[in-house]
């Protein structure tokens, strides 16, 4: 493809992704992402054939006005759209395909300091939203929609959203669902997780609650229970067999039994 067509192709990006643009004579003279992403084309141009350092200067210097760095090795693919840009990273190895859309503050980053492959390769039709961290020498696969701030240590299959941290995939049943830049509308599991264990957490509460009332009324019966067998007898109640009643040792009077009369006390003569 030629020069001109790969430029027509990147203004079409914006035209088709971004409905705050107005116009291509906007498109081309206020917008960073497509400066930075003309700024790569050059510099790759001299990176392939072995200019690194004119190569690598082309891209600082579009990092400075841009605040976008794309590494001069890096590979993009045809209508890659960087929506406001500021602080996207993309590393040497990384590989971009066709009609990719990329949001501010995503890095597309390598872990380690192995040589070689160590960046990700994004396939087509895929959208990074704000902040996200793709991280690792793996595939991103076709259709896919990475979720904002979240951080991909993985590969992700085709067709697949991935959401926080590290990054979750959420199949889609391999056909894509609603709109491919509606990056905020996307199933959290980890919240719902939460919204789970709140929901057990309410629920074991609530049994509880039921058992301290079952216990007031259980003690409240307890309370007008007749006398145990190891208890005294009271308020008119038999004793029990291990309990001595009262008034019933010898020589004691018993209530249930009328009075003795009284014996006669023995006196003293009477000395007149």
């Amino acid at each position: 493809m030629g020069v001109w067509s790969n430029i027509k192709s990147d203004i079409d990006a914006v035209m088709e992704n971004d409905p705050a643009a107005r116009s291509r004579f906007e498109a081309v003279f206020t917008y960073s992402g497509l400066h930075a992403i003309w700024g790569h084309r050059i510099a790759h141009f001299f990176f392939k054939r072995g200019w690194f350092t004119v190569a690598r200067l082309i891209s600082q210097i579009s990092r400075f006005f841009t605040g976008i760095e794309i590494h001069p090795g890096a590979k993009i693919g045809r209508k890659l759209f960087i929506d406001h840009g500021m602080g996207v990273v993309i590393g040497e190895t990384c590989e971009i395909g066709d009609e990719v859309v990329i949001y501010q503050g995503v890095t597309l980053g390598g872990t380690g300091k192995e040589k070689g492959k160590r960046h990700p390769t994004i396939g087509n039709r895929v959208v990074i939203a704000s902040g996200a961290k793709v991280l690792g020498s793996f595939k991103v696969g076709d259709n896919s929609n990475i979720g904002a701030n979240s951080v991909v240590l993985r590969e992700v299959p085709p067709n697949s959203t991935v959401v926080g941290i590290p990054g979750r995939i959420v199949k889609r049943d391999g056909r894509r669902v609603g709109d491919r830049l509606d990056h905020t509308n996307i199933p959290d599991p980890l919240i719902d997780t939460f919204r789970y264990m709140q929901k057990e957490i309410n629920e074991l509460r609530a049994e509880i609650e039921r058992l301290k009332e079952a216990g007031v009324v259980r003690g409240a019966r307890q309370a007008g229970d007749p006398a145990g067998p190891n208890e005294s007898a009271q308020d008119g109640q038999p004793a029990g067999p291990n309990n001595t009643a009262q008034h019933d040792k010898p020589g004691q009077d018993d209530p249930g039994q009328p009075a003795k009369p009284a014996e006669p006390v023995a006196t003293a003569p009477y000395d007149k």
